[in-house]
């Protein structure tokens, strides 16, 4: 009878599946060439970490608010306003009992309407403790590309917007879905922040109170 080849048989496939295994484990095909992604394999998106914030108080109907000269002006913050916006950067770090981290890159809404100019008065003062500038490249309506901006920013990144665009910045972002995220932006609270954090892909949302004024909830 013939006799098997030396080295063949099961004894040789077993040496040679064990020799690809490590391979196999490092995402390599047998020639040693590292395996491309799966066809129709999603790339996961990066980590992320989003914080929201509404501007600060607005004149009520009828008032006035105060420009950076101090003029009235209806377009801007309230005295209030202009209380909370000098008290924001307590919020971050290097301020002692902060609870947010300190942002990577500050944007507010753009353009010459009255909520842009109160988004950009509100963070000015914390911009220039953290020597970031304000980016106002965006107006509100352009969340779709405010998100992709800010996605592509270094985290953390503080969104300064105005409220009833908030929710828009949030379908945007693609956590609209992410259990406990509020339909809307309270309609009477500047005293928030809202976190949305993206990891392996998945937001995760938070609710935090600023704590800043006397009669903060």
């Amino acid at each position: 009878m013939p006799q098997a080849p030396a080295g063949s048989g099961p004894r040789r496939r077993t040496v040679l599946a064990a020799a690809l295994a490590p391979l196999a484990v490092a995402g390599c095909s047998p020639d040693g060439h590292p395996r491309g992604p799966a066809a129709g394999a999603q790339p996961v998106p990066k980590d992320a970490l989003i914080m929201v914030i509404r501007h600060a108080e607005k004149p009520y109907a009828g008032d006035w608010g105060r420009d950076e000269e101090g003029e009235d002006d209806p377009g801007s913050l309230a005295r209030r306003g202009w209380r909370r916006a000098a008290e924001l950067s307590r919020l971050f770090p290097p301020a002692r009992g902060s609870a947010l981290p300190r942002p990577g890159a500050v944007f507010a809404a753009g353009g010459k309407v009255a909520a842009p100019a109160r988004c950009r008065q509100t963070v000015a003062a914390l911009a220039t403790a953290l020597r970031t500038p304000v980016r106002a490249d965006f107006a509100v309506g352009a969340e779709p590309a405010l998100a992709h901006a800010a996605l592509a920013a270094p985290m953390p990144v503080l969104v300064c917007w105005e409220h009833t665009g908030i929710p828009r910045l949030v379908r945007a972002l693609g956590a609209h879905e992410v259990v406990g995220v509020p339909a809307a932006w309270p309609p009477d609270r500047y005293d928030l922040v809202w976190q949305f954090t993206r990891g392996r892909g998945r937001w995760s949302f938070r609710e935090l109170p600023q704590h800043l004024l006397p009669g903060d909830a």
